[in-house]
């Protein structure tokens, strides 16, 4: 059998016996996907925008969700464009408005908005109706890993469901949850909103093919601020240039309390 295969039958074996993450040694983070696709769920949002708490509320709602990290890996994107009102959301970042201005072209839409989700690269509009989130699609995609050996420095292995030809991405975003924020300024003068899979650090690599297997490297670096109570990672790969992952994985750093084992 070659080291594809064997890889795969592995990974394969691990899923299907329900374990995202790979039993390693303390301190040390691996997590698979299956071979079908699992989603790459986006929201795009902001502290300033008005219409945006019904949307976290409901993305913070899926940590308790027996589809979450199977089905799919979410990330929560600030943007920075409703900061004009008054209220500076200080997690927001221009590069995420810029991505989701990218969708917008390649959809060929005039306008953006929040609360936006985006789901394997399409707009999402009846997430409200899909209370523990997406389903699977079910396409055998390949199965994607990444690893850490208790430290920011990161591995990620692509084992493709077809021949590993041409050139690969991988995305990796830290995520930070249990945030709180009083906000004083703007739409949601007064109000206390919480966060959960808010992107800290969004980070991406190119990955070298061989032997029928994608790898790359990269470093996630903790936020410059402290916040929240949980931590997490969800990864993606692409192709250069396009947005649409081929595949996603992620799984907790630190989990919600009632998580920790």
């Amino acid at each position: 059998m070659g080291m594809k295969n064997i890889i795969l039958a592995v990974l394969a074996g691990q899923w299907l016996a329900g374990l995202p993450l790979i039993a390693v040694r303390a301190g040390e983070f691996n997590f698979q996907s299956g071979p079908e696709r699992t989603a790459l769920l986006e929201l795009y949002t902001s502290e300033g925008c008005s219409s945006c708490p019904p949307a976290e509320a409901w993305l913070s709602r899926q940590q308790h969700s027996p589809r979450l990290w199977k089905d799919y890996a979410p990330v929560a994107f600030h943007v920075d464009y409703w900061d004009y009102l008054g209220w500076k959301d200080v997690w927001a970042d221009g590069a995420y408005s810029a991505r989701q201005r990218e969708y917008a072209q390649a959809w060929h839409s005039e306008n953006i908005y929040t609360p936006e989700l985006v789901l394997n690269g399409r707009e999402w509009r009846n997430w409200f109706t899909e209370a523990t989130g997406p389903k699977a699609g079910g396409e055998t995609v390949g199965v994607l890993t990444v690893g850490s050996a208790g430290t920011n420095r990161w591995r990620a292995v692509f084992a493709p469901s077809g021949p590993a030809a041409g050139k690969y991405v991988i995305h990796a975003a830290l995520l930070a949850g249990g945030i709180v924020s009083e906000v004083t300024a703007g739409e949601n003068a007064g109000r206390r909103l919480e966060h959960d899979f808010l992107a800290a650090t969004l980070v991406e690599a190119g990955m070298t093919v061989s032997n029928g297997l994608a790898q790359g490297k990269f470093i996630l670096e903790p936020p410059a601020r402290r916040a929240g109570r949980t931590r997490a990672i969800t990864a993606w790969v692409t192709r250069p240039g396009e947005l649409t992952p081929l595949q996603a994985v992620g799984g907790w750093l630190v989990p919600p309390p009632e998580k920790q084992l």
